[in-house]
């Protein structure tokens, strides 16, 4: 299994980030690899929470 399949990379770009359209003025992002959903009411704001949420993800990995 590779790195990005388990999130235990400290590369952002490894990581997929999903942007659904649920409903009028409602959006959901997932990154399959965290197993994290974020809700919103734009798609760009839960597209940049998202990436936000992998980079924390990623930056606490390389703490370690």
């Amino acid at each position: 299994m590779s790195e990005n399949a388990t999130g235990t990379s400290t590369k952002p770009e490894d990581y997929e980030v999903l942007i659904k359209r649920i409903g009028e003025g409602s959006y959901s992002s997932y990154c399959p690899q965290l197993k994290h959903m974020i809700k919103g009411q734009e798609h760009e704001e839960v597209e940049d929470a998202m990436w936000e949420y992998v980079k924390k993800h990623c930056a606490s990995l390389a703490e370690q």
